[in-house]
């Protein structure tokens, strides 16, 4: 789980704004001032696009090499978190959305510089920072540790140990009362680079014989980009503290839904061959061409698709249907050019599938 989560820090494409809508602005909104560690990478260009809909104003710190013309308009102060945070020396900012840190050194760095500049800290962690998913995952749960935490190579191994390891010093150098965490589960929607959600909806547009893992009942778990943008600018304007899993409503959501979202918004028939998960684990293993946001329902996995959500709804979280980020997705895909859509980045490849869809139906031929 820890690995398939990890990456969601490089660049993708630019998002149409067709595929980036929210919240209008609240009117009597106060204009916060907010300060994003990052921004233009998946998850960053969906908040500061809700930020500035919402009449704040936003800077971005980064080191301006990916996508930097996406914000001509917003102030850039170029840095690199890995002992180049001088140019956001003697400024002062309402909020700060850090959605770029993996490494502790440098999310204790930027908390301790920010601290006395800032009086909110809002932390995007992972639900991949809980110790165990052997049973269902709440805000108060164990969470993962290292052995050694001088570690800085972020790895499918150490990136959820190093998500709580950076909610810890934040923690320390913010404090709890100024501070935010997030656990989003897996980030879904137009301009995901990491084609874990996408390789459904644009595996079904294919269409033929279609491998899928366990059976449809399997649950699985979600949050769309842009419900998770809106809900940190939520917690900006609303001073929202503590620490929420963001996350669709555990076990709400099957892989037999997903199925059904994908035929109906890509108008594509499929024909499904349900592979039982001792198969899978046989011929497939997980990874990245593996089969995404799917997990066995027994085993070390069992409560990955059952965190609870229910604190973050509490405060104002709202989970769009699953179907409107397939279709959304599937709308974005087709706008990206060919060199980008010719071969997925997660999930089998075709000559890969129908080897193993062969070796399925010929020892359960009879």
């Amino acid at each position: 789980m820890q690995a398939s989560l990890a990456g969601t820090a490089v660049a993708a494409a630019g998002i149409p704004r067709a595929f980036a809508e929210g919240h209008e602005a609240k009117p009597g909104t106060h204009a916060a001032k907010i300060l994003v560690l990052g921004g233009t990478g998946f998850i960053g260009p969906h908040m500061v696009r809700e930020a500035l809909r919402r009449g704040h104003e936003v800077t971005l710190f980064n080191r301006g090499k990916s996508n930097s013309t996406l914000f001509p308009d917003i102030e850039l102060l170029v840095g690199d978190r890995n002992n180049g945070l001088d140019s956001l020396k003697g400024r002062k900012w309402d909020a700060v959305i850090d959605n770029s840190g993996y490494v502790p050194r440098h999310v204790t760095d930027s908390a301790r510089l920010l601290s006395p500049s800032v009086s909110h800290y809002l932390f995007i962690s992972s639900i991949s920072a809980y110790a165990s998913f052997e049973k269902p995952n709440h805000e108060d749960s164990p969470l993962a540790t290292m052995a050694d935490e001088t570690v800085e190579e972020v790895t499918g191994e150490t990136y959820g140990p190093m998500k709580a390891l950076c909610e810890r010093k934040a923690a320390a150098e913010i404090g709890s009362e100024r501070l935010t965490i997030l656990r989003p589960t897996y980030i879904c929607g137009p301009g995901d680079h990491t084609d874990r959600f996408s390789y459904w909806p644009v595996r079904t547009m294919q269409g033929g014989d279609m491998l899928w893992p366990g059976t449809p009942e399997d649950k699985t778990q979600i949050i769309d980009v842009r419900d998770l943008a809106n809900f940190v600018v939520d917690c900006v304007e609303k001073r929202i503290t503590g620490t929420y899993n963001t996350v669709t409503p555990a076990g709400s959501y099957s892989m037999g839904n997903l199925l059904t979202d994908c035929m109906a918004v890509t108008a594509t028939q499929v024909t499904p061959t349900w592979v039982n998960a001792a198969f899978v684990d046989e011929q497939i293993g997980r990874g990245r061409r593996s089969l995404p946001i799917w997990a066995p329902p027994k085993g070390e996995y069992a409560g990955v698709a059952f965190v609870s959500g229910q604190r973050a709804v509490a405060k104002g979280l709202h989970n769009r249907p699953v179907r409107e980020t397939a279709r959304d997705l599937i709308g974005w895909w087709k706008t990206l050019p060919e060199e980008r859509t010719q071969e997925i980045r997660a999930g089998l490849t075709a000559e890969r599938e129908a080897e193993i869809l062969s070796l399925w139906h010929e020892q359960n031929s009879s």
